[in-house]
């Protein structure tokens, strides 16, 4: 598909944000300042923005405990989630959700969620409630391949088939559920041949590749916007870091990990862009420059923002 200069530049530097976001994310939880866990996106983040981009603001997404990336694709600002993160009043959840729990509703993420595979019933619900409503908007969850084996991936994705709701279901194939290799869990190499239980179509992408993303994912959106129903996207990568900041990683070998850094999506579109002609190298160490900049803003936005008051420890509760 044709995708415009201007976009791919912009996809390069949604991608270039959500990598200095993690890198300064685990930066600071080393250094002590966030506490609970920290799980990086690095090395999927040509996931992320290329299906994100593929939305409106007004379609939904539900993420998982790897969601930084997710929120900042679609578009949710570094300061804020910096915020959240570190537990302040400014954050998205006024510091309530902390890194596992982040909604941003004005940016249409209806939150990521730590247990695997529990934002499923919840994007299909609002898929459901999009129907009922006549609206074309759409609902995208993200799982990791973990998730696949969940009663909620199951029930999900047969309920969305079976009532033929507006949803894509992204599942990002990182190869590892916390220290498990999902083919000692899975006993199929493509997960995208899973759809065919549930009559739906599934298809099986580079997810290091944030254009072959992005098609996959224009044309899931319109198929499901123009009320033809469910598709699975399976998104190939890994994760190039461990589970969370941090983890010891004593489950994969430093050469296998070492061998997929090769794969890293930023320094590929990095070079996509400069060959074709899309951009110069001035262009994108500029970009490079601004997101730095901003990730510093974002952290200092973060330290500077108050402590929620604990007055309010039982605000937010209910609806």
């Amino acid at each position: 598909m044709d995708v415009d200069a201007a976009t791919k530049v912009e996809m390069y530097r949604r991608m270039v944000l959500i990598r200095e976001f993690e890198l300064a994310a685990m930066d600071l939880f080393k250094r002590g300042q966030i506490k609970g866990a920290v799980h990086p996106y690095i090395g999927q983040e040509a996931s992320a923005v290329g299906v994100c981009m593929a939305l409106e603001v007004e379609d939904l997404i539900a993420g998982t405990h790897r969601s930084h990336g997710h929120n900042l694709a679609k578009g949710a600002t570094p300061d804020r989630m910096m915020a959240e993160i570190l537990g302040k009043a400014t954050g998205y959840c006024k510091g309530r959700g902390g890194s596992m729990h982040i909604a941003a509703f004005d940016t249409g993420s209806l939150g990521a969620l730590a247990v695997v595979g529990s934002g499923i019933p919840i994007a299909v619900g609002a898929a459901l409630a999009f129907q009922m409503r006549g609206e074309q908007r759409v609902a995208v969850p993200f799982t990791g391949d973990a998730g696949v084996n969940t009663g909620n991936w199951h029930e999900g994705v047969n309920l969305a088939s079976v009532w033929n709701l507006p949803v894509v279901f992204v599942l990002e194939d990182n190869k590892y559920g916390v220290s498990t290799n999902i083919r000692d869990s899975t006993n199929i190499e493509d997960l995208s041949v899973r759809a065919a239980s549930y009559g739906i179509p599934g298809v099986r992408v580079d997810g290091f590749d944030v254009l072959a993303v992005h098609e996959a994912a224009v044309e899931a959106v319109a198929r499901a916007r123009s009320g033809q129903g469910p598709t699975l996207l399976v998104t190939e990568s890994y994760r190039l870091e461990g589970h969370y900041a941090g983890e010891p990683e004593v489950y994969r070998e430093r050469a296998e990990v070492a061998e997929q850094w090769k794969n890293d999506p930023i320094p590929a579109f990095h070079t996509v862009l400069l060959e074709s002609g899309v951009a110069s190298a001035a262009d994108l160490e500029s970009v490079d420059a601004t997101v730095k900049d901003e990730i510093a803003a974002a952290i200092e936005f973060a330290k500077q923002s108050p402590e929620p008051d604990p007055a309010t420890a039982m605000d937010y509760i209910y609806a």
